[in-house]
């Protein structure tokens, strides 16, 4: 999922194009992007589309984020993905575990069959609680970056990359705490291609999945970033350096400018033997 395209569902005329745009993963938005007098003609839609001949022909990563569990629609939300090809329900304004396991249970209660749960990560609790709510039910598939309303509510500087780095560090440790993936959230400005590109480089660095797009002008930027080629280019290399090294003795080597030891060699190793690479 190196790429998660944001689709509005207050816009059924996006649905089409961003079914055949290049993201891996389309996330249909029943939240922020929807009016209030607006979200049961959005569910209509939405739950029409879903169940069309294109959406389960698709190999895309499926996603709605749906309503807060504690408002109105919820409910009406989750009824409308019944009998709807979905690979991951996304869950906005959880703050504590409690709150995931009351939302996992009642989804798995509606649809009669669990679905994998995207959880927000875009309050100041919700920061200090992450590694809580990634671990809180077995459902939890993995954490979603929601910057722009965290920084909101701090009054902080959201294009300022020492408090992005914070706030990422902080979500892939309790992403990685409980063994679920991390992915980094939506770059705010369309005409700012560096910015979205240097955001999304240091979300890779720091082990994250894909990006949030909210326009298909930056999928391709998202889908090179997070792209495997030059992982697998680098390790291969890694890999042939220590096994030179190996048969000179040499257990600690240095690799193109920096020192390498066994763990970082088996980090390669279980790379290339995830890709069914041997080299």
């Amino acid at each position: 999922m190196r790429s998660k395209l944001f689709v509005p569902c207050s816009r059924p005329e996006f649905f089409g194009k961003a079914l055949a745009s290049a993201a891996d993963a389309l996330s249909f938005d029943l939240e922020d992007s929807v009016p209030a007098d607006g979200k049961a003609a959005a569910r209509e839609r939405l739950a029409a589309f879903l169940g069309s001949d294109a959406m389960r022909q698709t190999a895309k990563q499926i996603i709605v984020r749906v309503n807060d569990p504690a408002g109105p629609d919820f409910a009406a939300d989750v009824e409308a993905l019944r009998d709807r090809r979905i690979g991951m329900i996304n869950l906005p304004k959880l703050e504590e575990a409690a709150t995931v396991i009351a939302a996992a249970n009642r989804i798995t209660a509606a649809l009669d069959r669990p679905v994998d749960l995207l959880v927000n990560i875009e309050t100041p609790r919700a920061l200090i609680r992450a590694a809580e709510i990634a671990g809180a039910h077995p459902h939890v598939a993995g954490l979603q970056v929601g910057l722009n309303d965290l920084f909101a509510t701090l009054g902080a500087d959201r294009h300022d990359p020492r408090n992005v780095h914070a706030a990422l560090w902080q979500i892939r440790l309790g992403a990685a705490g409980a063994g679920v993936f991390a992915c980094d959230g939506a770059w705010p400005d369309l005409q700012d291609e560096a910015g979205f590109r240097g955001e999304a480089e240091m979300a890779r660095a720091l082990g994250y999945l894909g990006k949030s797009c909210i326009h298909p002008s930056q999928i391709a930027a998202a889908n090179t970033i997070f792209g495997l080629d030059r992982d697998l280019e680098a390790a291969r290399r890694l890999v042939a350096a220590a096994r030179a090294a190996a048969l000179e003795g040499r257990g600690a080597f240095l690799f193109e400018g920096r020192m390498v030891d066994r763990p970082m060699i088996a980090q390669a190793e279980a790379l290339l033997a995830g890709m069914g690479d041997d080299a």
